[in-house]
This record gives C-alpha cells, structure tokens and sequence, in this order.
C-alpha cells in the first residue's frame, strides 16, 4: 500500500512537472489568471492573489528549474515505491526517513491552525513512519544467524 501512495505522489508530481514545461512556451500569467477563472476563485481574495502575484516573478529560467526538481522528486519516488513494492530494505529505510522528514514541519502546520487535512496528512505520515520503523525494527531484531561451518 504504501509503495502505491508513493507512487501515486510521483505521478502527480511528474504531472506537475510536464505542465511547469508546458507553461516555458506560454504566457505564465495568463495561464495563472484562466486557472484561477476556471477554479471560480475571487482573483482579489488572498491566496488566489497571492498565487497570481508568485506567478508574476516567474520567468523561463525559474520555471525550468521548477520543472526540474518537480521530475527528480517524482524519479524519487518511484525508485522509493519499486523499492517498497519489491520488499527492498533500503527501500524501507529511505521511506521511514525520508517520511520523518516532513514530521516538524508537519507539526508545526497543524500548530498554526488545525484543520482536517493537515490532521489527516500528519497521521497518514505517522503511520506510514511507524509501519516502516517496526518493520525495520523487526528485521533486525530477529534471530540470530547460524554461523556458517
């Protein structure tokens, strides 16, 4: 289960990442103000706002680097689910790690302000922390091997 969340992240980023690409042929700022329009966002409320002013300072040179670390992070993950999927152990250290990465920043959101999805993306990461740490914790902690004659 866990290495089809990670995969389902990687296509999502790399979704991300072709549409960053898309956007170096086009006008940023016009794709940003039709995607506001066709979300039926207020353009003067704060968060569409600031979206669209963010999208101001873009050029070619930002977006591609964008694009970039949006397609190394999706590899990432995909490498991390082929891992997982396949049962491999540095796969199951890299997700318990790379996961508990996000755990202060995670906290600290939900420090901020507590809303459900920020709850729901805490304790999903939790859990998949704690899966993959007993996992760990369990396989090396099993018996001892018999020493080779």
């Amino acid at each position: 289960m866990i290495a089809s969340i990670e995969a389902a992240k990687g296509l999502v980023v790399l979704a991300a990442g072709l549409g960053l690409f898309d956007l170096m042929h086009r006008n940023v700022q016009d794709a940003a103000e039709r995607l506001v329009r066709n979300m039926h966002l207020n353009p003067a409320s704060h968060y569409p706002k600031v979206f669209l002013d963010a999208m101001t300072l873009l050029d070619k040179p930002h977006l591609r680097l964008l694009a970039i670390g949006a397609l190394a992070y999706a590899l990432v993950r995909f490498i991390e689910a082929f891992g997982l999927w396949r049962a491999q152990r540095w796969a199951e250290w890299f997700g318990a790690l790379s996961g508990s990465v996000y755990l202060p920043l995670e906290v600290f959101k939900l420090c901020e302000l507590v809303t459900w999805p920020r709850v729901t993306v805490l304790v999903t990461n939790l859990i998949v922390v704690a899966y993959l740490t007993l996992v760990l914790v369990r396989a090396t902690s099993g018996p001892p091997k018999a020493a080779a004659a």
